[in-house]
């Protein structure tokens, strides 16, 4: 009886929420991750986006060439130079959903927030909001607590026309957020890239960019020190900027790609139109054959649309979907860029002579790929560092998304693990020694370097995802310098080689206890110096402390619970390559003495008590 009441579905379990309850309970809709601040997509970082975007679409519509970004503690505050929020209209546009000027075409063509929703969730989701319009010697300012208003004024006033937001994340959701400058900066180059001759101040620094994507383009290949094989080739019109060139020293592609001045981190049809024109252009100007891997390797680009109205696959617009603009757009690029070829004869041939080099690497490379087959065959029909479990990942029937490969450091590491796992859905690949750094190396290694063709031939995840075996792909690496140092370089292996792995979440790092603190009635196992501390202390007395160092040390019969329900796992985040590339190629580069400075700059010597 009690069971039944229990799971009772009546229509008193139907709830209706106003904007502002919804907002604030499921902020995912309308920010994406909330996380801490360290990572730029963190939600901190997209209150102030919705908030400067209302500013840079003034700039675009041509009101206002200047935008005042002030960032104290977690108090933001922006200030622009438009026209101003309409004064009758002030709290009703930064509070009520679906209220703006977004839905008419006369007022913004080309808005970067164009679902009246970005400013009433900064509100929302706001411990304090305050909000003051300027127009023609008067002013309204409305003052908000988590979305609620406070208070409202309104008089003469000698400040020029715009709009003023000052806003702090409500610590009830973002509890730990903090603003790094370095993830400000980089989203305020972005903005001024792409709005050539707008001026943004923050903190006293001023962003502003002469050149548009070409500038985007040159310091993206100046981050790692690498050189354009040629100009840069620059096209710009009212709703279409593109920019590329050539690296001397980079694999792969890197592309930037913008709609309305919003990054698209994951692309979109824009992107692929834009591939999709440039590889026509070559092929019809070199009357070949390549492909597009051929024509874009090494290739570093951006490419910028403006769009009345653009559809993107969720609020954070990460991905444009209009189909309906492809078509035009590879025509258009196809066109401009053959009117460039034609002029530019030099340019386009280093182009062809670069897809001919590549398409030739990549025949060498089919060779090279036959070779480590007929080899792997011939040693062994078994991975002889695989130690298998039953059951696998069959993505097309969505079994088996619990299976795990735990990718270990030598033979105590993998004895632990092996000896106490599920075998029916946790596999164990063991490494012989410190996996190579691929990172300033070509796709061969993987081919010609045993361990590593060994590794991708047990995910089975050469050509693609299709038919990766395990639902997790865990690094199980000592907690020392040499475990993190194996940990990176195999996390570079991944996101170089087999970026989709990362990119959809597969590649996990297993958090393994740093200390045993135990008495004899209980035994406290401890991921951190602070828990270490906690726990010695909820103890009372001199608990006896261990410190582990390595994943051999735990005897199988503790570490049964560590790959248990008790596992912790960490996700090895994904961002996009233009975003990690420049962190890869400073940590894992070949820039060895700038590295070694700055490692001794940043040095922590512990002090003895």
């Amino acid at each position: 009886m009690a069971e039944t009441a229990k799971h009772n579905y009546d229509e008193s379990k139907i709830k209706t929420l106003s904007s502002l309850e919804h907002i604030r309970l499921r902020t995912g809709m309308y920010i994406g991750r909330v996380g801490n601040g360290s990572h730029p997509d963190d939600g901190c970082y997209i209150l102030l986006k919705e908030v400067v975007d209302n500013a840079i679409d003034e700039y675009i519509m041509g009101f206002g060439r200047e935008v005042r970004i002030e960032i104290e503690g977690r108090c933001v505050r922006v200030r622009d130079f438009g026209r101003g929020i309409p004064l009758g209209k002030v709290v009703d546009c930064v509070s009520k959903i679906n209220t703006g000027a977004k839905y008419s075409d006369d007022v913004f063509q080309f808005s970067v927030g164009l679902n009246g929703v970005g400013t009433k969730a900064v509100n929302a989701l706001s411990k304090s909001f305050v909000v003051r319009s300027h127009r023609d010697g008067e002013f309204v300012e409305a003052a908000f607590k988590q979305g609620k208003l406070k208070g409202e004024k309104n008089g003469r006033t000698d400040d020029p026309n715009g709009t003023f937001i000052e806003f702090e994340p409500d610590p009830e959701i973002f509890k730990d957020s903090q603003f790094l400058p370095e993830h400000v900066e980089h989203r305020l180059r972005h903005y001024s890239y792409l709005n050539t001759g707008l001026k943004l101040i923050y903190n006293g620094k001023t962003f502003q960019s002469r050149l548009g994507l070409l500038d985007l383009v040159m310091e993206d290949l100046h981050g790692d020190g690498s050189e354009p094989i040629y100009a840069p080739l620059h096209y710009t019109a009212k709703t279409l900027e593109f920019c590329f060139t050539h690296s001397n020293s980079r694999y792969g592609e890197t592309f930037y790609s913008f709609v309305n001045g919003q990054y698209t981190s994951d692309g979109g049809t824009h992107l692929s139109a834009f591939r999709e024109g440039l590889l026509k252009a070559v092929n019809e100007y070199a009357s070949g054959k390549f492909d597009g891997d051929d024509v874009r390797e090494a290739m570093v680009g951006a490419v910028a649309i403006r769009l009345k109205d653009p559809v993107f696959e969720s609020q954070t617009k990460n991905k444009l979907g209009n189909t309906e603009i492809r078509t035009e757009l590879v025509n258009r690029v196809r066109e401009e860029l053959l009117h460039f070829f034609n002029r530019n004869r030099e340019i386009a041939d280093q182009i062809v002579a670069k897809a001919e080099d590549t398409k030739q690497l990549r025949k060498e490379l089919q060779e090279v790929k036959k070779l480590a087959r007929e080899r792997a065959k011939a040693i062994s029909l078994r991975i002889p560092q695989l130690k298998d479990c039953k059951h696998h990942l069959d993505k097309k029937r969505g079994k088996g998304g619990d299976t795990m490969i735990f990718i270990c450091e030598g033979q105590s590491a993998a004895g632990s693990i092996t000896s106490c796992r599920d075998v029916n859905r946790q596999a164990v690949f063991v490494l012989k020694g410190k996996p190579l750094n691929v990172w300033d190396l070509k796709r061969d290694v993987v081919y010609r370097n045993d361990e590593m063709f060994n590794l991708m031939q047990a995910l089975n995840i050469e050509d693609n995802l299709d038919g990766l075996r395990y639902g997790k792909v865990i690094l199980a690496t000592d907690a020392d310098v040499d475990g993190l140092h194996i940990r990176n370089l195999l996390i570079t292996y991944f996101f170089k080689f087999f970026e989709q792995l990362v990119h959809d979440g597969h590649l996990h790092v297993l958090e393994t206890p740093l200390f045993r603190v135990r008495n004899k009635e209980r035994t406290i196992y401890c991921y951190s110096e602070a828990e270490r501390d906690a726990a010695a202390k909820s103890l009372g007395g001199k608990p006896e402390i261990t410190r582990f160092k390595g994943l051999g040390e735990i005897s199988p019969a503790e570490f049964k619970q560590f790959i248990g329900g008790a596992m912790r796992l960490s996700q090895v985040e994904y961002a996009p390559k233009p975003e990690a590339a420049p962190i890869l190629t400073f940590y894992m580069g070949k820039n060895t003495p700038e590295r070694k400075d700055y490692i001794m700059e940043h040095l922590v010597v512990p002090v003895e008590e």
